[in-house]
């Protein structure tokens, strides 16, 4: 069977599993991955009328909180400072600017590739205190994790770190918890699964009664867990699948996870629009207090406050869709972007604009993998 062949089977099987549940199903893409090859593959086009994708708190710039922004274009905004940082966070709106700006403006801000360039660069630049803004789930974490052995282990006393790593399972928790947002099962991201395993999302089946699968990130990847994740609503069972074996394994990373044990813990942290959500971030164990750069610099949090008009937090819990928020694809685009999921490859409103930009029914868009792999042939 051949790849189209094989998408077909299971889109026709999807609107047979849709047709027999009789009513709207919500499914959350978690991942920001997820949201952005949805868009690009036009799946949104192929989906029944009644099946519907929501857009979750995976997205790890979009879920930063704004006062951890606001703390680290501070920490660029300081003399002998280098504050080291993955792309996606340079142009993300500060109450002051961004890094990006601050860049321009003469303060030295660099785009890393790898943990370990950051550790790099505090050896060859011993004057200067090297910061590392480190965000993104359990799936960036062992990199940062390792960049602090590396560290401590060339006895680096000008590296040092601001630590943004979110935990996956207690934001989906604090979500179906708040009520606020009717979700039917959940698409589990692939990449945090290959680090964390698939038996962690068995709290959501057993106390929710939810279906979870676990998928990767191609077309017949994300129309095979949907599918799965259809049929199981049809046939009232909550079960956990994984839909992506060839990377993700039910236990996990066992050498990954045992080096985020090892340097950090979980703590109570802030999320954008989720507020405090308890132990659900990393924070450096005490053995490794050293390398914080809040510590280090004795600096003080500052207050969230979101972007005025922005809804980046109701769009990163599923509340609502880019189209409703006034600032979308006007005073809000790529080029100057208002929230966090305007500026990131992962943002669900930087994939709205760049192909879902007029507004349709479900979100569906005039071309589609059918026109242009023959799927629907």
């Amino acid at each position: 069977m051949t790849r189209a062949s094989a998408i077909s089977s299971l889109l026709a099987r999807l609107q047979t599993a849709a047709a027999a549940v009789g009513r709207d199903i919500a499914l959350m893409e978690v991942c920001g991955t997820h949201t952005m090859s949805a868009f690009r593959s036009g799946l949104h086009s192929l989906l029944p009328a009644n099946v519907r994708l929501l857009s979750g708190p995976g997205c790890p710039v979009c879920v930063t909180a704004q006062g951890d922004i606001d703390l680290l274009l501070e920490m660029a905004q300081m003399p002998q400072v280098t504050v080291c940082t993955y792309g996606d966070m340079l142009r993300v709106p500060s109450r002051t600017g961004s890094l990006e700006k601050s860049r321009a403006a003469g303060a030295d801000v660099r785009v890393i590739y790898s943990t370990l360039d950051a550790v790099k660069l505090a050896q060859k630049m011993p004057e200067r205190e090297i910061v590392l803004g480190a965000v993104g789930f359990e799936t960036t974490a062992p990199a940062t994790a390792a960049a602090v052995l590396q560290a401590q282990a060339l006895g680096l006393k000008n590296f040092s770190l601001i630590a943004s790593h979110k935990c996956v399972l207690p934001a989906m928790m604090a979500l179906l918890e708040a009520g606020d947002v009717h979700i039917d099962g959940f698409l589990c991201p692939g990449h945090v699964s290959a680090i964390i395993g698939v038996d962690v999302y068995m709290p959501i089946v057993e106390k929710f009664k939810l279906p979870c699968v676990v998928s990767g990130f191609e077309e017949i990847h994300m129309a095979g867990a949907i599918t799965r994740l259809v049929e199981l609503i049809r046939d009232g069972k909550a079960e956990l699948i994984n839909e992506y074996a060839e990377a993700v394994l039910a236990s996990g990373n066992h050498c990954a996870c045992a080096l985020l044990a090892k340097i950090f813990e979980p703590a109570d942290v802030r999320w954008r629009a989720l507020g405090t959500i308890p132990q659900s971030g990393l924070v450096l164990r005490e053995e490794y207090r050293q390398f914080d750069a809040i510590k280090r610099f004795d600096l003080k949090m500052p207050e969230d406050r979101e972007p005025a008009g922005c809804l980046c937090g109701k769009v990163i819990t599923g509340a609502v869709t880019p189209h409703e928020c006034k600032l979308f694809g006007k005073a809000c685009t790529p080029i100057n972007p208002i929230g966090p999921c305007m500026v990131s490859s992962e943002g669900t409103c930087q994939a709205y604009f760049k192909y879902a930009r007029i507004k349709g029914g479900n979100g569906r868009l005039s071309g589609s993998f059918v026109d242009a792999q023959g799927v629907g042939a």
